[in-house]
């Protein structure tokens, strides 16, 4: 049920309240990272187990649980974030869509997660970690701003040995990323014994390189990974119309027809 809670506020100040995708309600802050694009590929991509247990690492204004638990993908999420003013966001926005039964918000450093946090050994965990290493680009950013942004507050191996920690054998994680670090978050899966096995790589338009990259693993599997064709997202510079491929995964949830 997508019934905003009447006790649930938001300040018109500092955040924004959007009707998103799924006929989702999600208040954002103003300063802080949008829904985009990255977020919502990341939630379709996220391997469903509809009995089992998930959990998402950094999880910001928990757009991607709220993606998941509205598709009825886990019995249920448990949602970890260590910035205050983003814990207590998520926490907002999951009582507002009615989905306190299917979602847990914990303010928690990833680094120091364990199963014990998730209610026992997950089924998937997912993460959109921060794409940047400490002191990368411009350092102009707020404090917010830089911790979603950079790795401050754990590095993408950080994030892959929390993932390690939290799933059962056989169960799968679930990133999305930069292309161009593509390398440390392989070499991170397989140092967490988190064997890389589906990889999609992201392309804006038909001629530019690509803009992300989703992968996913499984704890404990076999060498052996499966790459989809490219996914394209627009069909023509400056302009948002589609390609089938996309059009597809917003009518079906679904990135199966590329792999």
């Amino acid at each position: 049920m997508n019934t905003e809670s009447p006790g649930v506020l938001f300040d018109p100040a500092e955040e924004r309240l959007d009707v998103i995708n799924e006929n989702l309600s999600l208040i954002s802050r103003k300063r802080g990272l949008t829904f985009g694009t990255d977020a919502y590929l990341l939630a379709v991509f996220a391997r469903p187990s509809s009995s089992g247990r998930a959990a998402e690492l950094g999880c910001g204004t928990g757009v991607v649980s709220l993606l998941c638990a509205e598709k009825s993908k886990y019995s249920h999420i448990t949602a970890a974030e260590i910035q205050e003013k983003y814990a207590e966001l998520a926490d907002r926005n999951v009582k507002m869509n009615g989905l306190s039964d299917r979602i847990t918000v914990i303010r928690a450093d990833i680094r120091d997660l364990t199963d014990r946090d998730s209610g026992g050994p997950c089924d998937s965990v997912f993460a959109n970690p921060p794409y940047m290493k400490a002191g990368a680009g411009k350092e102009n950013d707020d404090a917010e701003m830089s911790a979603a942004r950079r790795e401050l507050h754990g590095t993408v191996t950080d994030f892959c040995r929390a993932a390690a920690r939290l799933l059962k054998y056989g169960g799968s994680f679930s990133a999305v990323y930069r292309p161009e670090r593509t390398a440390d978050l392989l070499c991170a899966m397989r140092e967490a014994k988190i064997e890389p096995k589906r990889l999609v790589t992201v392309f804006p338009y038909f001629d530019s390189p690509p803009c992300l990259i989703l992968i996913e693993g499984r704890s404990g599997g076999s060498p052996g990974m499966a790459i989809s064709r490219p996914l394209v997202i627009y069909k023509e510079h400056g302009k948002t119309t589609y390609t089938d491929d996309m059009k597809k995964i917003y009518d079906d949830f679904t990135l199966d027809h590329l792999i």
